[in-house]
């Protein structure tokens, strides 16, 4: 029987369990994929997450694998600047700073820092049930017994689905093209997280490391669902967005319908526990969503330093968590709207540029401020 059962090999359910390992529990990871593989391409860091890794050890590693990133910009579709947020004086305060990565590398050095047997691939849960202990059947044909279980198992979660029953899954009527390419980036933008809004679509890039560029392409799917080519969608955009989309290979392009989770009552059960996405997923507005899964472990860590009842920790988990998940999930589904207005972009734009850098400082501050 394992004591501590963690479902899903992301970047949450990784992090858990490097959480776990620095406070010697014995656990094990199920990840239904045959190996660990990067989906989405690139991935921001921020100060938040940045902060865990550091009191993990991983700081510098996965700084060297990715790319710093010092300030954010919003555009208009001619490059023309509608706002900046620099965060190199956040970054001195936490001692850490935004980092810009490939996924596949992220959750490598992830996985490496964990014991080599302490994950299981090629386990898809299939069926979970509660008796005296969890009974964990998977679709390989083995069955576990479990004492206590994480679902780090996504926005579709196997888990919320069985044990919580609830969970509603939003489409924000919005779909993403994500892209990947080695790409001279103009050195102006080498730094910086570039995002062009447009009428009903918007456009952005990041360097994740010396030579890797990724991007992501979103669109209103009810004005642009008829059309197949990304390039047609974005002709309108200053021309360094179409060289970048055209000099990316078809192979290195994935499209998703962007989705959240409507807030559910209660992230746990007897023994049981949701984090990250299966807790409650939030759109890619904010770059916060693995980002949230990485606070959540953060925080059970935490909690377990001060009690050993799991049920308690769990308690106390969703309890400190909640209003600042909420805050986030609710906030990126505005901005993924506002970004994406179809008229009045003018006013839209120039409202924004009135936003005093003080406010988006304090903004980024709420966010990346850890809670314990």
């Amino acid at each position: 029987m394992n004591t501590i059962s963690i479902i899903g090999a992301g970047i949450g359910g990784l992090t858990l369990g490097n959480i776990l390992k620095q406070h010697q529990y014995d656990f094990t990871i199920y990840e239904s994929a045959p190996e660990i593989k990067p989906v989405g391409a690139g991935i921001m860091m921020a100060v938040n997450a940045m902060q865990v890794f550091d009191q993990l050890g991983l700081k510098e590693k996965i700084e060297k694998a990715g790319n710093k990133i010092h300030r954010i910009v919003i555009a208009n579709e001619s490059l023309q600047t509608i706002s900046k947020t620099e965060i190199l004086e956040l970054e001195t305060k936490y001692n850490s700073c935004n980092v810009a990565i490939h996924r596949a590398e992220l959750q490598k050095i992830l996985a490496e820092n964990l014991f080599p047997d302490s994950i299981k691939l090629n386990h898809s849960l299939q069926k979970i049930e509660k008796k005296e202990n969890y009974i964990l059947d998977f679709e390989n044909g083995n069955q576990i017994e479990s004492k206590i279980v994480f679902g780090a198992d996504g926005i579709k979660s196997p888990i919320r689905n069985q044990i919580l029953k609830t969970g509603t899954i939003r489409n924000s009527g919005q779909k993403c093209w994500r892209g990947l390419l080695d790409f001279d980036l103009p050195e102006k933008h080498h730094q910086e997280a570039f995002e062009m809004w447009g009428k009903g679509k918007r456009f952005g890039f990041v360097k994740i490391s010396d030579k890797k560029v990724y991007w992501y392409a979103c669109v209103n799917e009810k004005s642009f669902g008829r059309y197949i080519e990304i390039a047609e969608i974005f002709n309108d955009f200053d021309p360094l967005v179409l060289q970048i989309i055209d000099a990316t290979p078809d192979e290195n392009i994935i499209c998703n319908t962007i989705s959240d989770l409507s807030p559910i009552p209660k992230w746990y059960s007897e023994n049981l526990c949701l984090i990250g996405d299966a807790a409650h997923a939030t759109t890619p507005n904010m770059g916060q969503g693995a980002c949230q899964a990485i606070e959540d472990a953060y925080i059970i860590g935490k909690l377990l330093e001060k009690d050993k009842d799991f049920n308690t920790v769990f308690e106390a988990f969703q309890s400190i968590r909640r209003k600042k998940v909420d805050y986030i999930v609710n906030t990126s589904r505005t901005i993924g709207k506002v970004s994406q207005w179809e008229r009045g972009n003018s006013i839209r734009n120039f409202l924004m540029g009135m936003i005093p850098e003080s406010i988006n400082q304090k903004m980024a501050k709420k966010v990346i401020e850890l809670e314990l």
